[in-house]
């Protein structure tokens, strides 16, 4: 078990780092920021060279790999981090500076059990793509495929371990603060990341995601998932069929090339609708990097660590609440906030419908360029404190994720409106899964299930109540032993150490 003390160097090292690109600055001068927060802060900026604008997706890359997961975690959280902030971590992308191809070629050998030659004819040395987590290089299988081949850095697994140790650590004592810190469940968000980590660092996860999301979307022929080789993929590294198109991200290319934007945009679209709503399994890393344009107009998807995935009561929601929005009929939206749990019983739902038409109504009819969800999102962040709504862990991957779509459909078609686009889909999945055939089929689906499982329903009826909201438990969270840190020696003793350190720090530059 690591030391408090251990935890706390570690979080001085960070908070010198985010003090030095004015990532703090925020922070401090928050009025729902606690007074012992703010003194840390003091003392972790203490003689730093503070910029003016800050720097935070920056300040991230600079910590590590494990701070650049978490900072794309916490974009997803504007609500914890603020608007500006959430909008920068939006730049992390990943990017690392490449291992030197020995490196690689031992981890290879390692990851396979055997010389990368006995199942590769040839690997390029030089990569594709370096990341946080793994490096990518293109291969010749010895069959004569062209692929790309995924392999995890050495080490990275031990590194982010010691970092979510302290994230834990450091989320524990923040939460028993209380206040409006404790709603915002900071435990519960590094758990998550926690998660989501942990999957991404199984690569035989990964491409078994790639291939579940492949079979669910076969009946979008417009959007593809590369196919795996299940054959040259092990937990440390992946073998995956070769994309060969245009990154979105290269809009000139795309032009120079002749494919019709506008209509990419909204294959993107529909696309992770399906996946959202449909299927309720999606691609949660659809930044413009990890989807490419097809010589034939499809569009294909890579890197398939992050994935979300929500149950069919959420999506049913979900799907509610976006055409409630879009069509304007906020009391619908207002009654499955409350009928979902999301917003506490005593609150009063006319209330809330007006919140929220204060939030949709501004929006409807404009193209993106003029108003977003990203907006949208935002303005829903800013009612949850009035109403006492927690943090939904299953819905923040899909809130990144939709915050994604809608920046890369809009770079394609600066004038696409999500809601036109979105809402053929959204009504016509609304009408087959919730239209009266759809309910009588679920009705009788229903009561069968629940006359065979009477008897067990009998035994155990008092424990067995079903949840009235539809967010799924929380997970179990890491008991942590939380410190108290008075307003005595100890501040005066930190404060001494970080004056020793900025000092030295000081006198070193000077030289």
């Amino acid at each position: 078990m690591t030391a408090p003390a251990v935890h706390l160097w570690r979080l001085l090292k960070w908070g010198r780092i985010l003090a030095r690109h004015g990532a703090l600055g925020g922070i401090e001068r928050d009025v729902n920021t606690p007074p012992r927060i703010r003194r840390i802060i003091r003392i972790a900026r203490f003689g730093a060279r503070v910029p003016k604008v800050p720097a935070y997706a920056d300040a991230l890359q600079a910590i590590g790999p494990a701070a650049i997961k978490l900072g794309q975690t916490l974009a997803t959280r504007p609500d914890i981090v603020g608007d500006a902030a959430a909008k920068d971590l939006l730049r992390l992308q990943d990017a690392l500076p490449p291992l030197p191809y020995e490196t690689i070629h031992a981890a290879m050998t390692r990851a396979f059990g055997r010389p990368p030659e006995d199942l590769f004819a040839s690997i390029d040395p030089v990569p594709v793509g370096a990341a946080s987590i793994a490096q990518v290089h293109s291969a010749i299988t010895t069959d004569g495929r062209h692929v790309a081949v995924k392999v995890l850095r050495p080490g990275v697994e031990e590194e982010f371990a010691r970092a979510i140790d302290t994230y834990q650590w450091a989320a524990a004592q923040i939460e028993a603060m209380g206040g409006e810190l404790s709603r915002l469940r900071p435990r519960l968000v590094i758990e998550t990341f926690k998660r989501w980590t942990a999957r991404e660092l199984d690569l035989r996860r990964e491409a078994a995601s790639a291939s579940e999301l492949a079979e669910a979307m076969a009946a979008q022929p417009d959007y593809i998932v590369p196919e795996i080789d299940w054959q040259r993929t092990t937990t440390r590294a992946m073998t995956i069929a070769w994309v060969d198109g245009i990154k979105l991200s290269d809009r000139a290319a795309l032009v120079a090339a002749g494919y019709d934007l506008p209509k990419l945009a909204n294959t993107l679209v529909h696309a992770f609708l399906r996946q959202a709503i449909a299927e309720g399994f999606f691609h949660a890393d659809m930044h413009q990097g990890n989807l490419f344009a097809l010589p034939d107009g499809r569009i294909a998807a890579i890197d398939f660590g992050i994935m979300g995935r929500i149950d069919r009561r959420a999506r049913v929601w979900l799907a509610e609440i976006l055409y409630g929005l879009i069509t304007g009929n906020y009391k619908r939206v207002a009654e499955i906030h409350f009928e979902a749990g999301y917003v506490p019983a005593h609150h009063n739902v006319a209330e809330f419908a007006t919140a929220l038409r204060a939030v949709g109504e501004p929006m409807r009819g404009l193209a993106v360029k003029d108003m977003s969800i990203g907006m949208m999102l935002d303005g829903l962040f800013n009612i949850t404190r009035d109403f006492d709504m927690q943090t939904q862990p299953h819905l923040l991957l899909l809130q990144k994720t939709m915050v994604m779509v809608e920046g890369v459909a809009t770079s394609l078609d600066p004038d696409i409106n999500l809601w036109d686009s979105a809402a053929p889909f959204v009504r016509e999945w609304i009408r087959t899964e919730l239209g009266p055939e759809a309910f009588v089929a679920d009705r009788i689906i229903t009561d069968l299930r629940t006359l065979a499982r009477l008897p067990e329903l009998i035994r155990n009826i008092e424990l067995r109540y079903p949840s009235p909201g539809g967010a799924p438990p929380a997970p179990p969270l890491k008991e942590i032993e939380v410190v108290r840190i008075g307003g005595g020696w100890r501040y005066v003793a930190i404060a001494v150490v970080t004056a020793l350190v900025s000092v030295a720090g000081t006198w070193a530059f000077l030289r």
